[in-house]
């Protein structure tokens, strides 16, 4: 069961209370005393949903999680929800029709990363309450922070407004993917469903909830996203028959190829000599360098996210060719990559074994940059290898998509200038988030819609173990759930106003 601390509660509370509350937000105290009153509730939600993990790359409640997916939009006041099949993992699509005369869209992932329970400290699917030293209390748990916990609490907000007696602001229309772990494979045929497509059209823009709070209450608002594309490189007996069918003796070495070191020498005509830079074919003519204003934007936020925590938090001590901070930044943003995520191959037990494997898998990942996309990735990559003489590499794509951005004066960047403003709340502007989300889908044609990422919210350890997301925050300019959950209840309504505000 949960045990929240009720004198956390109350300060808390005098905390969001001593808040300038907007002026789009009308009884603003009323709703967030619900908000306070549902989050025993709120926090067991978002426990019971860590404890049902949708898995794509697992196939692993697949089918479950779609339908719990749609259950959540349901309890929250959807009044229409339902199930979209894909030739993989299901969709889902909701609708709530609150009579505004503005909609907006909005973006769910119900999919998680895999887990190692052996690498985490407590049960990763158990949800545990935990302390964390400097921050509160944070809750523990695979997709606490990605992105269950922002997605419940911005469900969270809705249920408030309705339960205070109030329509929202604006109508949602909610899609949902179970694959953006797995490089969203079928979501673009989830948004081509005509109802859904139609449903998408009368939004002003789509957003994803997000945990985007730093540690000292400062916010972060991104313009758009790199692109991403999963796949697999394969060299053995099931690509060419100059390799063995299995694992042989190793001497045979001396008369049949490697498809080990045939993969690295592959591998290896991927990147430059430096280890890093991008060495396939034509990998650069599409790549759209940054503009004055991002690397204004770029240098702005540099202040506000000090070097020393940064590394500090990915446990490095430099950054490539020792590059300043700034630099680094820049390239960060700028620059498309070609990583390798995992290498399998042979024998890695204890001691050694003489064999010849038979085969050898490699995982790589590409991130894209404006103006790439996945098809033109794709197509360079198989031509890079066949030009080198690499058909016997077999090439497989898993998902992927292209970059999104997102003008800065679009409505749905506006509103969070103007919620961080009157909150007194400083922000910096991040051209491009180096991660990835599927926003092209919405913002490249046919639908050519703002795509953005909003929350005030904050957690760590996405992909990785201990995966935490903050319920009750120890400083009052960080928020918990509560404040989390108050500020999805604030954007929606800066989001009607400035909606109006264009319309005029």
């Amino acid at each position: 069961m949960v045990r929240l601390t009720t004198s956390f509660g109350a300060v808390a509370l005098l905390a969001f209370a001593a808040i300038p509350a907007n002026a789009e937000t009308p009884d603003r105290d009323e709703i967030l005393g619900t908000v306070v009153e549902q989050r025993g509730a709120t926090v067991q939600a978002l426990r019971d949903w860590i404890a049902l993990p949708t898995i794509a790359a697992e196939k692993r409640n697949t089918t479950e999680g779609a339908e719990y997916m749609r259950k959540l939009a349901l309890d929250a006041g959807f009044k229409h929800a339902e199930i979209i099949p894909t030739d993989g993992v299901p969709g889902v699509f909701a609708t709530l029709d609150a009579g505004a005369d503005t909609t907006l869209g909005i973006y769910f992932m119900y999919d998680v990363k895999q887990y190692d329970p052996a690498e985490w400290s407590s049960p990763p699917l158990e949800g545990r309450l935990v302390d964390r030293p400097g921050e509160g209390q944070a809750i523990m748990g695979r997709g606490a922070v990605n992105q269950k916990g922002p997605q419940t609490a911005f469900l969270a907000a809705i249920k408030a407004i309705q339960a205070s007696g109030r329509k929202l602001p604006v109508n949602l229309v909610l899609v949902a993917e179970g694959e953006e772990e797995v490089a969203s494979t079928n979501f673009h045929q989830v948004v081509a469903v005509p109802q859904v497509r139609e449903a998408l059209s009368k939004t002003i823009g789509v957003f994803i909830p997000s945990a985007a709070q730093s540690k000292d209450g400062s916010a972060n608002i991104t313009l758009g996203a790199k692109g991403a594309i999963e796949f697999q490189l394969v060299v053995g007996g099931e690509t060419s028959d100059k390799y063995p069918k299995t694992d042989i003796h190793s001497s045979n070495h001396a008369r049949i190829e490697s498809p080990v070191w045939r993969l690295v020498k592959a591998l290896d005509t991927l990147v430059a000599d430096d280890g890093h830079t991008p060495a396939i074919d034509g990998w650069f003519e599409n790549v759209r360098p940054l503009t004055e204003r991002q690397k204004e934007l770029i240098a702005q936020g540099a202040k506000l996210n000090p070097e020393s925590e940064v590394k500090a938090l990915l446990g490095v001590g430099r950054w490539i060719d020792d590059e300043p901070y700034v630099t680094s930044l820049e390239r960060l943003v700028s620059q498309p990559t070609v990583n390798i995520q995992g290498l399998v191959a042979g024998y890695m037990g204890p001691g050694g074994k003489t064999v010849l494997p038979g085969r050898a898998e490699a995982k790589l990942e590409f991130r894209l940059v404006p103006a790439m996309t996945k098809d033109e990735a794709v197509s360079k990559l198989k031509a890079h290898l066949t030009k080198r003489g690499f058909d016997d590499v077999q090439v497989t794509i898993s998902g992927g998509y292209g970059p999104n951005e997102t003008e800065e004066d679009s409505t749905l960047i506006r509103a969070q200038k103007k919620l961080f403003e009157q909150s007194g709340i400083p922000y910096s502007i991040t051209p491009r988030s180096a991660g990835s989300w599927p926003g092209v889908i919405f913002n490249g044609a046919p639908l050519n819609l703002p795509a953005s990422q909003f929350g005030l919210s904050r957690g760590g350890g996405a992909h990785a173990p201990n995966e935490w997301f903050l319920i009750e925050s120890s400083d009052p300019k960080v928020n918990g759930i509560d404040g989390a959950t108050m500020a999805y209840v604030d954007y929606l309504y800066v989001v009607a106003e400035e909606a109006e505000s264009a319309a005029d």
